[in-house]
């Protein structure tokens, strides 16, 4: 018995795969046609393939909770999702006009304020920002850029519409999961990677160092780049080991590093110190630097930001960069667009309603049943309520937390987001997607990801995709062909 697409149900949703009537969309025609034929046993095998290769290659991620940390397998399904070149490039195209309006809108937050000054951005929303760092303002980093790395978060509607969910611009994850699922989707489907022209992935670190060396203060010289990690209870820790090794650089904690009285950075070796001029730092603003920020950080490097300051060393993503990583500014993102560049927005917002908005919010608290609640600055999923999947208790609670600070809240539609087909022991069911490219800004040049790490939610009709809370992954392919 093999996979019967006719049989298939992905109704009322956009299939990523599937049209309506049964037959594979153009560009997933030959993944379709390939998947049709295997047989239960055949399914059965390449599962337990990926598997092995996942504890193989120890492609772990950390999850917390109970006052305990646990390292877990990597879940990846193994049927790839498929978008079409021709689309991508629009995609591309939206996510490079979006990061560069973004960094302009942090430069502006930290100078002149232009944007507050001609009454396009609410002074109040700056005010009362959790991620707008004082100890940032007058800094110019190199090129301007403070968002070097950003993951936006795409999702697509049950018309076929691509739609911004969100931007992660402080220490964006997941990358090294992208790469390795196309690892190990090569090592299960070989033959696949034969027969289709799929854009390659595995350029990224080799892109993400070029960014990172263009960024140093030295540019004459060899730059040294290092990775600065939180340490191994971090739960990206396989990530920050993985960049570094595949970079080629040193990975380093706040312990391995020093300030000297020059105002540089150095590194502690075997012969002795030696000075850095990059760091990709994972760790969070606050624990960065005990002299700037949280005294009580270990993690960090006493004087950091004063060498940062002084230009003897750059910091990706730069401190205060996580000022637009609010879901309230987020809105307010097709206006800075409009601004900085004089441009209408490509890629759009879901449709948003700010509770801090006397109007938004009375429409939020009336139909609280409808709509997908979201404090500005969780991540992980944490935080959320799903109006229609909720209790009225829930909806209550939730709508005392928006009285005590609307600032703090976003309001969205429950989107009926796309499906991509999922193993599901020896037949596939529709499951709901999300997608995070990776945007790279250098300054003179900007590099999307062709494709990024798509996250599916596991559990059936479940809308919550985070490997936290019981998501999984899939490759994502970008190939040439185009869709209806």
């Amino acid at each position: 018995m093999s996979i019967d697409w006719k049989k298939y149900k992905n109704s009322p949703f956009y299939d990523e795969l599937i049209q309506p009537s049964g037959e594979a969309r153009r560009h997933s025609q030959q993944l379709a046609g390939f998947l049709a034929s295997l047989n239960d046993e055949e399914l059965s095998t390449a599962r337990a393939a990926a598997e092995l290769a996942i504890k193989e290659m120890g492609i772990t991620f950390t999850v917390y909770g109970e006052g305990s940390t646990i390292d877990r397998a990597w879940p990846i399904d193994i049927v790839p999702r498929v978008i079409a070149k021709k689309e991508w490039d629009f995609v591309e195209a939206g996510l490079k006009q979006r990061v560069e309006a973004l960094n302009l809108f942090i430069n502006d937050l930290y100078h002149d304020q232009k944007i507050i000054k001609d009454g396009i951005f609410p002074a109040e929303l700056l005010a009362k920002s959790v991620n707008f760092r004082p100890q940032c303002v007058g800094v110019s980093p190199p090129k301007g850029i403070w968002a070097h790395i950003c993951g936006s978060d795409l999702v697509r509607d049950d018309k076929g519409t691509i739609y911004v969910l969100e931007d992660n611009l402080r220490v964006p994850s997941g990358v090294s999961y992208m790469i390795e699922n196309r690892s190990v989707m090569k090592r299960v489907f070989p033959e696949l990677f034969e027969n289709n022209d799929i854009l390659p992935v595995h350029d990224y670190p080799s892109q993400l160092f070029d960014m990172l060396a263009a960024m140093s203060p030295r540019p004459d010289d060899a730059p040294e780049v290092v990775v600065l990690t939180p340490g191994i209870y971090n739960s990206a820790y396989f990530e920050h080991c993985y960049l570094a090794q595949e970079m080629g650089c040193e990975l380093v904690e706040g312990r391995d590093l020093v300030v000297n009285d020059d105002d540089c950075v150095y590194m502690k070796t075997i012969y002795g110190l030696k000075r850095v001029d990059v760091i990709y730092r994972r760790i969070d603003d606050l624990f960065l630097d005990p002299e700037a920020f949280n005294p009580e950080s270990t993690l960090g490097v006493a004087g950091l930001i004063r060498a940062w300051k002084k230009g003897n060393v750059a910091l990706v993503n730069a401190p205060g960069a996580g000022v637009a990583d609010d879901k309230v500014v987020y809105s307010y993102v097709p206006e800075i667009i409009k601004y900085y560049l004089d441009e209408e927005i490509k890629l759009p917002n879901v449709p948003t309603y700010k509770c801090m908005d006397k109007a938004d919010r009375q429409y939020v608290i009336e139909h609280i049943d409808e709509l997908v609640v979201k404090p500005a600055n969780e991540s992980g999923g944490y935080g959320l309520l799903i109006g229609p999947k909720s209790t009225k208790k829930e909806q209550q609670e939730c709508i005392k937390r928006i009285k005590a600070d609307p600032r703090n809240y976003i309001a969205q539609p429950t989107l009926s987001l796309s499906t991509v087909p999922t193993l599901v022991d020896s037949h596939v069911e529709g499951r709901h997607v999300d997608l995070r490219p990776f945007i790279l800004s250098a300054g003179d040049n900007t590099q999307v990801t062709t494709g990024g790490l798509t996250r599916v939610a596991l559990v059936k009709g479940s809308l919550v995709v985070n490997s936290s809370q019981g998501g999984g992954s899939k490759d994502t392919w970008i190939v040439d062909g185009e869709d209806e």
